[in-house]
């Protein structure tokens, strides 16, 4: 019973969440509630008094107590309007929180995301808990508020119902409070069910949530079509829903069948205490006005209590998805370990010494004993076949990831030691799978440098680095042009052109030391290739440069070329070395020149 209790520990977090929100929704919310609350017990004893108004009216004839009997109606009428106003502004209070509150959560997830390490974000446990925050965020730290005013709104309300029935006799309050209990435990027996069908299908959802995509999303649409996939897919996506329908149609029924049985008792027992109070007015106990008073009380307080019961059922539920939002936002973000700006050693440019790297979770080391130094002003390549640990290495020197073991160093400081925002203005990094932004083209060139991003000079120097802007300036409005197909008039660009926007993009940052290229022209013809890296050299003069390439003609002007092979490293030098030393290079490099001839 303690654990079933425990979780509503999250109730007072969703309270503070709506304070911070909205402080002054919040009050007008509870002052509403409190009026919500007593006017029906008002309404209910101006009833009585009524009843008993007109029936001396009758038996005096006088114009006093007729007047008497009609004031008591324009009392009741002036409390019915009262209450519709009140519901009409409760009814307020909840859609401008469900704005409010929608947003500030789904900022909170946003803004949580933006502070965790690229480690979680490949973790599918990872997703799946961001998949059961994101879910029932928007909706249920306001659906938790909103039982926690109308349960407050009820507990008034049968504050006063029960004082007035107490005066017609104690055991009708006892009777009416064991009639909704039963409902209740079954509530909550349900909750805890429904609770757990969601948190063990999370990944079946996320699949669904993936097959959708693959069906309907522009990136797919090209192979799902020619290769006769959608079919499959649909039908591997009705398979999943047919699953959980079936779970849902099962927990469904049961919730239904013990609803309608439990309901039948609380019907019951308003019936039987309708006859009792029959009963007592018959033998002249209570006055006629008195009897309406209590039928009404307590079918009124009865869906109170019920009502209740319910909200506080309810808010066990939604206590119990809340847990897994807040689950997800109290995750450790990442660490901000150093606050350097500068290393003691400035000039000494990169280096790894004995680094190997173990993804999580994996058994086989992605890198093994690696060791290479560059200095500023040098062009560092690395070949290899996929797999070989090349991608890794640029998450290991970009600070996405940290060794295993040894060390990775800038300027003779360990990356961990420096201020992160600091080492990263100091890099530009084109990844293999770089991002295709649905923004203008010169938001997606000045993507690359967050401080300048707007800077339309910027944009056009950097896009003459990265040779996209021939192609930028035949396009109908230049730089402002949106690219993609996801808004009006978008235009979808070819992989190549895609390609030197991105890198474009890297160019923005012109400050930085260090420039990463991983397959950077793996999607253009070979003559935009040539040029691109007959010119990277001038334009990167100054700076260190790293290029991953699978092509071996791309990576002769580097000034030392690394071999990678299962994680390690299996040869070094420069091309001349490397072609006279006639090892693993050298064959590799033969047979895809042999390709060109």
């Amino acid at each position: 019973m303690a654990r079933t209790f425990d979780v509503f520990q999250y109730s007072g977090r969703a309270l503070s969440l709506v304070w911070q929100t909205s402080r002054g929704i919040l009050i007008g919310y509870a002052g509403l509630t409190l009026l919500a609350g007593l006017i029906p017990a008002g309404m209910a004893y101006v009833g009585k008094l009524i009843v008993d108004g007109v029936l001396a009216a009758a038996d005096s004839g006088l114009v006093a107590d007729r007047n008497a009997a009609l004031g008591w109606i324009a009392t009741e009428a002036a409390l019915a309007v009262g209450y519709a106003g009140t519901n009409k502004g409760l009814a307020i209070c909840r859609s401008l929180l469900r704005a409010l509150l929608g947003q500030k959560v789904n900022v909170l997830i946003l803004e949580k995301a933006l502070t965790l390490e690229l480690a979680q974000f490949e973790d599918s446990e990872f997703y799946d808990r961001l998949t059961r925050a994101r879910r029932e965020a928007s909706s249920r730290p306001l659906s938790l508020i909103n039982r926690f005013f109308g349960l407050a709104q009820s507990a008034v309300s049968l504050v006063t119902y029960f004082g007035l029935l107490w005066n017609f006799s104690g055991w009708a309050v006892l009777l009416l409070v064991i009639a909704g209990t039963p409902a209740f435990v079954a509530e909550t027996t349900f909750s805890r069910a429904a609770f757990r069908l969601f948190s063990w299908r999370t990944p079946e959802t996320r699949q669904q949530m993936y097959l959708e995509s693959v069906i309907a999303r522009e990136n797919y649409a090209k192979e799902t079509q020619l290769y006769a996939l959608g079919d499959r897919f649909l039908d591997r996506y009705r398979d999943i829903f047919t699953k959980l329908y079936g779970e849902d149609r099962n927990l469904t029924l049961r919730r239904a069948l013990w609803g309608f049985l439990l309901g039948v008792l609380s019907t019951v027992a308003f019936y039987g205490t309708y006859g009792w109070i029959v009963l007592a007015t018959i033998a002249a106990t209570i006055t006629l006005g008195e009897m309406t008073m209590y039928l009404a009380v307590f079918r009124q307080a009865q869906a109170a209590f019920s009502g209740s019961l319910a909200d506080i059922g309810g808010m066990y539920e939604d206590n119990l998805y809340l847990a897994k939002l807040f689950e997800y936002l109290d995750q450790p973000s990442r660490e901000r370990t150093g606050n350097a700006s500068s290393g003691p050693n400035p000039g000494d440019g990169l280096r790894f010494e004995n680094v190997s790297f173990t993804y999580p979770g994996s058994e086989y080391p992605a890198l093994v004993d690696i060791n290479f130094h560059l200095s500023p002003g040098q062009k560092l390549a690395f070949v290899g076949e996929n797999g070989s640990g090349k991608t890794t290495l640029v998450k290991l020197m970009t600070r996405l990831y940290k060794p295993t073991r040894g060390r990775v160093l800038w300027d003779g400081l360990e990356l961990e030691d420096w201020d992160i925002d600091v080492l990263r203005q100091r890099m530009a990094v084109i990844f293999q799978d770089f991002s295709r932004y649905q923004l203008t083209v010169g938001e997606n060139i000045g993507a690359g440098d967050n401080r300048n991003f707007t800077d339309e000079a910027r944009w056009t120097k950097a896009a003459e680095k990265g040779q996209a802007k021939p192609f930028i300036e035949t396009m109908p409005e230049g730089y402002h042009t949106q690219l993609g197909r996801w808004f009006a008039d978008g235009r979808e660009l070819s992989g190549g052109q895609w390609q030197k926007i991105a890198l474009s993009r890297v160019f923005m940052r012109s400050q930085a030391d260090l420039i990463v290229l991983d397959e950077p022209t793996a999607a253009m013809d070979a003559e935009a290739e040539a040029q691109l890296f007959e010119d990277f050299r001038e334009v990167t003069e100054d700076q260190m440069a790293v290029v991953i390439s699978h092509r071996f003609s791309t990576v002769r002007m580097a000034d030392q070329i690394i071999v990678m092979e299962g994680g390690r490293i299996v040869e070094s030098g420069s091309h001349q070395e490397l072609m006279t030393t006639a090892g693993r290079y050298a064959r590799l490099f033969t047979l895809q020149a042999a390709g060109y001839r």
